[in-house]
C-alpha cells in the first residue's frame, strides 16, 4: 500500500469514532406536549425548538398529545423508541401518579430526565372587597371559621387543588375547596363572588390585579418570587410551605446519553440572561433553571412521592 494510501486508511480510522459520537440528531426532533395547543408550556417550548433547529440543523416539532390531565402525551413519549421524542411538561407530571391508579407509565423508569427549564409561583388572590387584607388575616378567619372560606381549583387532582390541599395540612386550617374545569373557569367565579379565594398561574389575572379588582395575598413558595416582591411566599408564614410551579424536558427511555449531552450543550446559550428565553420567562414571572438532567432527578424524588401523601391525606382516591 503507497504511503498516501495509509495515510487516508488512517484518516478514516480516526475519523470513524469522531462520527459515531455526532451521530445525534440523524433526524426531526419532536417535543411531544401533553396538553391543549396554547398551553403556557409552549411558551418555552417554541423558543427552544426553534433555539436547537438552528443549532443541530433538524427541524424540532411541536406535537400537541392532550387528553386525560396530560397523560395521554405522557404515555405516548414513555412508548416511543426512535431517540428523537421528547416530552416538555409541567408540574403534573409529578402530580399524576398521585391521582391516578395507572397512569400508564412510571415516573422513573419510563422517561430518561433532560431539564427543568424554570420555575415559577402560583398566586392566592382574593377580591378587593373581601374582609381580610393579607395572607396572615386569611389565615386567622380559616382557623376562626373552619370550611367556610371557598378555595376554587382548576379540578380534582389539579396542581392547584394540591397546592391548595398542602396549605391546609401543614397550616392546620380547613378551607371548603370548589373543583371548575380550568384556572379561566374559577377565576370568573371569583370575579362573580361564587368563591373566596382564587389559586393559578399570577399572570391569568394580570389586568384584574393591575385595575385593582383583585388583591394578591400569597405566592405558594418558599421564598418571594421576583415577579411580585410584594407578596408574601406562604413558606414565610407555613413552615415547610412550597409549591413551585414549573415546566421541564424529558426523554423518552430510548433517549441515549449522548441526546441528553447534545441537548444541554447547545441550549447553554440560553441561560444567558439576555437570551429570548431568559427574557421571555422573566416576563411571566418565572425563574430560568436549565439545570441539567440530576436536578430534574432530584426534584421528581421529592415530589412524586410527596404528591401521594399530599393527595392521600385530602381524601383524594386514585381514579
Amino acid at each position: 500500500m503507497s504511503g498516501i494510501g495509509k495515510r487516508a486508511l488512517l484518516a478514516a480510522a480516526m475519523a470513524t469514532p469522531a462520527l459515531a459520537q455526532g451521530s445525534w440528531p440523524n433526524r426531526p426532533i419532536r417535543f411531544v406536549s401533553p396538553f391543549a395547543p396554547g398551553g403556557p408550556q409552549e411558551v418555552p417550548a417554541r423558543i427552544i425548538a426553534e433555539h436547537l433547529s438552528q443549532r443541530l440543523g433538524q427541524a424540532v416539532v411541536i406535537d400537541s398529545r392532550p387528553g386525560a390531565g396530560s397523560a395521554v402525551g405522557t404515555q405516548y413519549v414513555a412508548r416511543e423508541t426512535d431517540g428523537h421524542t421528547f416530552l416538555i411538561t409541567t408540574t403534573s407530571f409529578a402530580t399524576l401518579p398521585a391521582i391516578l391508579k395507572d397512569p400508564g407509565f412510571d415516573a422513573f423508569a419510563d422517561l430518561v430526565p433532560v431539564t427543568l427549564i424554570s420555575e415559577s409561583s402560583l398566586l392566592l388572590a382574593c377580591r378587593s372587597d373581601a374582609p381580610f387584607a393579607d395572607f396572615a388575616a386569611l389565615l386567622a378567619a380559616a382557623k376562626a371559621r373552619p370550611g367556610r372560606i371557598s378555595v376554587a381549583s382548576a379540578g380534582i387532582g389539579s396542581s392547584t387543588h394540591l397546592a391548595m390541599a398542602l396549605l391546609m395540612n401543614r397550616a392546620g386550617i380547613e378551607l371548603l375547596h370548589v373543583p371548575y374545569r380550568g384556572v379561566t373557569q374559577s377565576l370568573t367565579a371569583l370575579l362573580a363572588g361564587d368563591i373566596d379565594i382564587w389559586t393559578g398561574d399570577p399572570s391569568i389575572p394580570a389586568a384584574q390585579l393591575q385595575e385593582g379588582r383583585l388583591r394578591p395575598l400569597a405566592v405558594t413558595t418558599a421564598a418571594r418570587s421576583p415577579a411580585l416582591p410584594g407578596v408574601p411566599a406562604i413558606g414565610e408564614a407555613v413552615p415547610g410551605y412550597a409549591v413551585p410551579f414549573w415546566f421541564a424536558l424529558l426523554g423518552g427511555k430510548a433517549t441515549p446519553p449522548e441526546a441528553v449531552a447534545v441537548l444541554m450543550r447547545e441550549m447553554a446559550p440560553l441561560r444567558a440572561p439576555d437570551s429570548a428565553l431568559a427574557r421571555r420567562m422573566a416576563g411571566l414571572g418565572a425563574t430560568l433553571l436549565l439545570t441539567g438532567p440530576e436536578a430534574l432527578t432530584a426534584r421528581l424524588r421529592q415530589e412524586v412521592p410527596q404528591w401521594r401523601q399530599v393527595a392521600a391525606a385530602a381524601g383524594i382516591t386514585p381514579e
